[in-house]
């Protein structure tokens, strides 16, 4: 088959959603299908590390719209059997739009938690314009819709979809050598021989900082800082929320508590994940989020809220709670309280549970399914569900 992913920005810029994409692209590539990646690049940001089957195509305006005007010939030349729409209201939604209307070729598309009710409440407006000008139709005639989890599909039924919706949650390469734990300390000497609570992910007003800091401060003089951990928040700056974090930890004495490394990629990320105790990641709102798996893959026990949608309390892998400062307090508490022991024992569970089902070739492989259903060329598959 020849497949095409299509998204929005496909640098760096573009958050948790390209790299996802691209691992769906290499694992269905490694499948002998025949699968690029299409998407949109700032002329200030490169496309990432060069790979053939990325085609990047320049953006004219604002980025935030995302509009490129040779994004659709391309996607027209490469003239794709299924096309697998990654993310929302931006350009690329018109492109798959145009696509699907004009060849009657199947078209998926997966939010990626951009439809969850807190995400649609921010910059709301816009969102309801471009919902009603591009979006509606898009989403309403997609041949299938890609849920990350049920709740997800849920909420796809509650805004009216009645789509076939597959429900295929994100995967994560399992780490095969693991780095030395010290070589994160060595990088940043003021993590050097503490017990690491590891935030990695976008600084962001969704992903939950604030109240994680708020949480903090009723533990900083408890266990927290007597068994020597600090928390190590790494990632890129969005909306110039760090500023705002950074300010709030000093208000709240944790200045001292909380270290900042910027965004964190390849070896040094791999090394951030290898040399922490345990991840934290107190969202209000996620699809599902490749963090937490990448976290759980290096054996980390993981705290993280409901609105995160893995249940990792239900395979004793970490804690789950709300993103409010008494209901984070009382999940990171349980995880003080550990010994050193009893967090590596819930950190293997969780490896072992990404190890099971949640790599990136088992997502490859259902989605597949879902496309071969789609074309006509196979049963439906179990993860494609008509909900009522």
């Amino acid at each position: 088959m020849k497949l095409a992913h299509l998204t929005w920005l496909v640098s760096e810029a573009g958050g948790g959603i390209p790299p996802v994409a691209r691992a769906l692209v290499r694992a269905q590539a490694s499948m002998g299908h025949l699968a690029e990646l299409h998407g949109l690049v700032e002329t200030a940001h490169r496309s990432g590390p060069h790979d053939a089957r990325v085609k990047a195509s320049a953006i004219a305006g604002p980025v935030a719209l995302g509009f490129s005007p040779s994004l659709g010939p391309k996607l027209r030349r490469f003239s794709p059997d299924v096309t697998h729409l990654h993310g929302l209201f931006t350009w690329p939604s018109q492109v798959a739009r145009r696509w699907g209307a004009r060849t009657r070729r199947p078209v998926v598309i997966a939010p990626h938690g951009m439809l969850e009710p807190w995400a649609l409440r921010r910059s709301a407006w816009k969102k309801k314009l471009f919902w009603w000008a591009i979006e509606d139709e898009n989403l309403h005639r997609a041949g299938c819709l890609h849920a990350l989890n049920v709740q997800e599909a849920d909420n796809f039924r509650r805004l009216g979809l009645r789509n076939p919706i597959a429900v295929i949650p994100n995967g994560v390469e399992l780490p095969s050598v693991l780095p030395d734990p010290l070589e994160f300390g060595r990088r940043w000497p003021a993590l050097a021989y503490r017990k690491v609570l590891l935030f990695l992910g976008r600084i962001h007003p969704k992903k939950g900082l604030p109240v994680l800091l708020d949480a903090l401060s009723l533990l900083a003089t408890d266990r927290f800082r007597q068994d020597g951990w600090i928390l190590t928040v790494a990632g890129p700056d969005q909306l110039g929320h760090t500023a705002e974090v950074r300010e709030k930890a000093r208000r709240l004495g944790l200045e001292h508590d909380v270290v900042f490394t910027g965004p964190l990629h390849g070896s040094e990320k791999a090394s951030a994940f290898a040399g922490a105790s345990a991840f934290v990641l107190p969202s209000h709102s996620e699809g599902f989020s490749v963090a937490v798996l990448e976290a759980m893959s290096y054996g980390l026990p993981v705290v993280i809220t409901r609105q995160c949608n893995f249940d990792v309390a239900a395979l004793a892998a970490g804690w789950v709670c709300e993103p409010e400062r008494d209901s984070v307090a009382r999940a990171l508490r349980g995880l003080l309280e550990c010994s050193d022991a009893e967090r590596r024992r819930i950190g293997q569970r969780g490896r072992d549970a990404v190890a099971a089902g949640y790599t990136w070739d088992c997502a490859a492989t259902r989605l597949v399914k879902t496309y071969e259903w789609l074309l006509g060329g196979g049963p439906k598959p179990s993860d494609v569900e008509f909900f009522p």
